[in-house]
Protein backbone atom coordinates (compact mmCIF):
# COMPACT_ATOMS: atom_id res chain seq x y z
CA UNK A 1 0.00 0.00 0.00
CA UNK A 2 1.02 4.10 -0.51
CA UNK A 3 1.03 7.11 1.02
CA UNK A 4 -0.28 9.89 -1.81
CA UNK A 5 0.03 13.27 -1.69
CA UNK A 6 -1.50 14.78 -4.23
CA UNK A 7 -0.81 18.52 -6.01
CA UNK A 8 -3.71 19.68 -7.41
CA UNK A 9 -3.95 22.11 -10.72
CA UNK A 10 -4.90 25.49 -10.64
CA UNK A 11 -8.19 27.21 -10.05
CA UNK A 12 -9.33 23.96 -7.87
CA UNK A 13 -8.54 22.50 -4.43
CA UNK A 14 -8.03 19.51 -2.80
CA UNK A 15 -11.69 18.90 -3.00
CA UNK A 16 -11.54 17.99 -6.66
CA UNK A 17 -9.89 14.65 -5.83
CA UNK A 18 -12.49 13.56 -3.66
CA UNK A 19 -13.52 10.46 -6.05
CA UNK A 20 -10.17 9.61 -6.36
CA UNK A 21 -9.66 9.85 -2.83
CA UNK A 22 -12.35 7.56 -2.19
CA UNK A 23 -11.29 4.70 -4.80
CA UNK A 24 -8.08 4.88 -3.49
CA UNK A 25 -8.87 4.61 0.03
CA UNK A 26 -10.86 1.57 -0.76
CA UNK A 27 -7.85 -0.56 -1.81
CA UNK A 28 -5.65 0.49 1.18
CA UNK A 29 -3.92 3.59 0.46
CA UNK A 30 -3.49 6.86 2.82
CA UNK A 31 -4.43 10.11 0.83
CA UNK A 32 -3.76 13.10 1.77
CA UNK A 33 -5.37 15.99 -0.68
CA UNK A 34 -4.10 19.52 0.47
CA UNK A 35 -5.55 23.00 -1.02
CA UNK A 36 -3.03 25.57 -2.02
CA UNK A 37 -3.17 29.11 0.16
CA UNK A 38 -5.71 31.08 -1.93
CA UNK A 39 -7.65 28.42 -3.42
CA UNK A 40 -10.90 26.25 -2.55
CA UNK A 41 -11.66 26.44 1.21
CA UNK A 42 -8.41 28.68 1.77
CA UNK A 43 -9.71 31.43 -0.38
CA UNK A 44 -9.81 33.51 2.10
CA UNK A 45 -6.72 33.70 2.23
CA UNK A 46 -5.91 35.04 -1.32
CA UNK A 47 -3.36 37.96 -1.03
CA UNK A 48 -1.01 39.90 -3.96
CA UNK A 49 1.59 38.17 -2.72
CA UNK A 50 0.62 34.36 -3.01
CA UNK A 51 3.13 33.25 -5.25
CA UNK A 52 4.99 29.89 -6.18
CA UNK A 53 6.82 29.66 -3.21
CA UNK A 54 3.86 30.16 -1.02
CA UNK A 55 2.26 26.31 -2.70
CA UNK A 56 5.31 24.96 -2.48
CA UNK A 57 5.68 25.36 1.56
CA UNK A 58 2.31 24.68 1.81
CA UNK A 59 3.39 21.09 0.52
CA UNK A 60 6.10 20.74 2.60
CA UNK A 61 4.56 21.70 5.11
CA UNK A 62 2.46 18.87 4.76
CA UNK A 63 5.32 16.35 4.65
CA UNK A 64 6.94 17.84 7.80
CA UNK A 65 3.82 18.01 10.19
CA UNK A 66 1.96 14.73 9.00
CA UNK A 67 5.94 13.49 8.96
CA UNK A 68 5.30 11.24 5.45
CA UNK A 69 7.88 9.41 4.16
CA UNK A 70 7.89 6.86 0.98
CA UNK A 71 5.44 9.14 -0.34
CA UNK A 72 3.98 8.73 -4.13
CA UNK A 73 4.06 12.72 -5.23
CA UNK A 74 1.44 12.95 -7.48
CA UNK A 75 1.05 16.13 -9.37
CA UNK A 76 -1.69 17.51 -11.95
CA UNK A 77 -1.52 20.51 -14.50
CA UNK A 78 -0.55 23.21 -12.61
CA UNK A 79 0.25 21.37 -9.50
CA UNK A 80 3.46 20.29 -11.30
CA UNK A 81 5.54 23.61 -11.28
CA UNK A 82 4.47 22.83 -6.87
CA UNK A 83 5.45 19.36 -7.06
CA UNK A 84 8.89 19.93 -9.05
CA UNK A 85 10.29 21.73 -6.29
CA UNK A 86 8.67 19.73 -3.52
CA UNK A 87 10.90 17.10 -5.15
CA UNK A 88 13.93 18.84 -5.33
CA UNK A 89 13.73 20.28 -1.47
CA UNK A 90 12.45 16.49 -0.22
CA UNK A 91 13.32 13.43 -1.89
CA UNK A 92 14.69 11.93 1.07
CA UNK A 93 11.10 11.51 1.88
CA UNK A 94 10.05 10.29 -1.85
CA UNK A 95 8.87 6.78 -3.26
CA UNK A 96 8.44 8.33 -6.57
CA UNK A 97 6.76 11.23 -8.20
CA UNK A 98 4.06 10.98 -11.20
CA UNK A 99 3.25 13.64 -13.42
CA UNK A 100 -0.21 13.27 -14.56
CA UNK A 101 -0.72 16.13 -17.49
CA UNK A 102 1.73 18.19 -15.70
CA UNK A 103 4.60 20.90 -16.35
CA UNK A 104 7.48 20.32 -15.32
CA UNK A 105 9.77 23.03 -15.35
CA UNK A 106 13.18 23.02 -15.32
CA UNK A 107 15.46 25.66 -12.61
CA UNK A 108 14.53 29.26 -13.29
CA UNK A 109 11.16 28.58 -15.37
CA UNK A 110 7.91 29.92 -14.18
CA UNK A 111 4.32 28.19 -15.94
CA UNK A 112 4.22 31.50 -18.13
CA UNK A 113 7.61 30.34 -19.79
CA UNK A 114 6.02 26.99 -20.84
CA UNK A 115 2.57 28.42 -22.26
CA UNK A 116 2.16 28.75 -26.13
CA UNK A 117 2.99 32.48 -27.26
CA UNK A 118 0.68 35.13 -26.63
CA UNK A 119 -0.78 32.58 -23.59
CA UNK A 120 1.17 34.51 -20.50
CA UNK A 121 -0.02 37.75 -21.89
CA UNK A 122 -3.65 36.90 -21.70
CA UNK A 123 -3.50 35.58 -18.64
CA UNK A 124 -1.54 39.03 -17.54
CA UNK A 125 -4.47 40.67 -19.19
CA UNK A 126 -7.08 39.04 -17.88
CA UNK A 127 -5.34 39.47 -14.09
CA UNK A 128 -4.90 43.36 -14.57
CA UNK A 129 -8.93 43.15 -15.87
CA UNK A 130 -9.85 41.38 -12.35
CA UNK A 131 -10.93 43.41 -10.09
CA UNK A 132 -8.03 42.92 -7.08
CA UNK A 133 -5.55 43.43 -10.73
CA UNK A 134 -3.99 40.41 -9.74
CA UNK A 135 -6.47 37.11 -9.41
CA UNK A 136 -6.52 35.10 -12.88
CA UNK A 137 -10.04 33.69 -13.72
CA UNK A 138 -10.61 30.49 -14.08
CA UNK A 139 -10.33 28.25 -17.77
CA UNK A 140 -12.22 26.55 -19.86
CA UNK A 141 -13.39 22.37 -18.57
CA UNK A 142 -12.29 19.64 -20.97
CA UNK A 143 -15.50 19.03 -23.04
CA UNK A 144 -16.76 16.01 -22.24
CA UNK A 145 -16.81 16.77 -18.88
CA UNK A 146 -20.18 15.87 -17.45
CA UNK A 147 -22.91 18.55 -16.85
CA UNK A 148 -23.41 17.72 -13.35
CA UNK A 149 -19.74 17.86 -12.46
CA UNK A 150 -19.42 20.79 -14.69
CA UNK A 151 -21.63 22.82 -12.34
CA UNK A 152 -19.86 21.12 -9.08
CA UNK A 153 -16.62 22.49 -10.43
CA UNK A 154 -17.77 26.09 -11.72
CA UNK A 155 -19.22 26.53 -8.28
CA UNK A 156 -15.68 25.92 -6.23
CA UNK A 157 -13.03 26.76 -8.77
CA UNK A 158 -11.17 29.91 -7.47
CA UNK A 159 -9.12 32.84 -9.34
CA UNK A 160 -5.80 31.81 -9.16
CA UNK A 161 -3.09 34.18 -7.78
CA UNK A 162 -0.94 36.15 -10.65
CA UNK A 163 2.33 35.05 -8.80
CA UNK A 164 1.98 31.61 -8.76
CA UNK A 165 2.29 31.83 -12.69
CA UNK A 166 4.74 34.20 -12.89
CA UNK A 167 7.38 33.11 -10.60
CA UNK A 168 10.06 30.97 -11.19
CA UNK A 169 11.03 27.73 -9.84
CA UNK A 170 14.02 27.58 -7.90
CA UNK A 171 15.45 23.69 -7.83
CA UNK A 172 18.11 22.64 -5.18
CA UNK A 173 20.26 20.14 -5.31
CA UNK A 174 19.25 17.64 -2.31
CA UNK A 175 20.40 14.52 -3.31
CA UNK A 176 19.26 11.92 -6.40
CA UNK A 177 15.60 12.31 -7.61
CA UNK A 178 13.19 9.24 -6.95
CA UNK A 179 12.04 7.65 -9.72
CA UNK A 180 9.58 9.71 -12.33
CA UNK A 181 6.96 9.46 -13.49
CA UNK A 182 4.39 11.17 -16.84
CA UNK A 183 1.32 10.16 -17.81
CA UNK A 184 -0.42 12.01 -20.66
CA UNK A 185 -4.34 12.20 -21.32
CA UNK A 186 -4.46 11.69 -25.12
CA UNK A 187 -7.17 13.55 -25.19
CA UNK A 188 -6.08 16.77 -24.37
CA UNK A 189 -6.46 19.73 -27.39
CA UNK A 190 -4.41 18.85 -30.30
CA UNK A 191 -1.32 21.04 -29.53
CA UNK A 192 -1.81 21.45 -26.36
CA UNK A 193 1.13 22.09 -23.89
CA UNK A 194 1.90 18.49 -21.73
CA UNK A 195 3.00 16.57 -25.47
CA UNK A 196 6.24 18.50 -24.52
CA UNK A 197 6.96 17.22 -20.62
CA UNK A 198 5.75 13.59 -22.18
CA UNK A 199 7.84 13.42 -24.77
CA UNK A 200 11.02 14.31 -22.48
CA UNK A 201 9.77 11.39 -20.09
CA UNK A 202 10.33 9.21 -22.97
CA UNK A 203 14.24 10.27 -23.34
CA UNK A 204 15.54 12.04 -20.34
CA UNK A 205 16.90 9.51 -17.75
CA UNK A 206 14.97 8.72 -14.09
CA UNK A 207 11.57 9.23 -16.08
CA UNK A 208 9.34 6.12 -17.76
CA UNK A 209 6.71 7.73 -20.00
CA UNK A 210 3.20 6.07 -20.14
CA UNK A 211 -0.15 7.27 -21.88
CA UNK A 212 -3.94 7.30 -20.41
CA UNK A 213 -6.80 7.63 -23.02
CA UNK A 214 -8.60 10.51 -21.29
CA UNK A 215 -8.96 14.34 -21.23
CA UNK A 216 -6.86 16.75 -18.93
CA UNK A 217 -8.81 15.95 -16.15
CA UNK A 218 -9.15 12.17 -15.50
CA UNK A 219 -10.01 12.33 -11.51
CA UNK A 220 -12.84 13.88 -12.80
CA UNK A 221 -13.99 12.62 -15.97
CA UNK A 222 -12.45 9.06 -15.72
CA UNK A 223 -11.25 8.16 -11.77
CA UNK A 224 -11.54 4.69 -12.19
CA UNK A 225 -9.41 4.48 -15.07
CA UNK A 226 -7.00 6.60 -13.33
CA UNK A 227 -6.58 4.43 -10.53
CA UNK A 228 -6.15 1.13 -12.22
CA UNK A 229 -3.33 2.96 -14.05
CA UNK A 230 -2.00 4.41 -10.60
CA UNK A 231 -1.92 0.96 -9.58
CA UNK A 232 0.02 -0.65 -12.59
CA UNK A 233 3.00 2.51 -11.20
CA UNK A 234 3.19 1.39 -7.85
Amino acid sequence: MATFLIVHGAWTGGWIWTRLRKLLNGTGHDVYTPTLTGLGERAHLAHAGVNLTTHVQDVLAVLEHEDLHDVVLLAHSYGGMVATAVLHHAPHRMRQAIYLDAFVPQDGQCLFDLLPAGAAERHRMAAAASPEGWHIPPQPLPDDTLAADAAWIVARRRPQPLHTFDEAVRLPINGPLPPRRYVYCTRSAPGDVFRTPARRAQVEPGWQSYVMDSSHSPHVTAPGMLVDVLQRLL
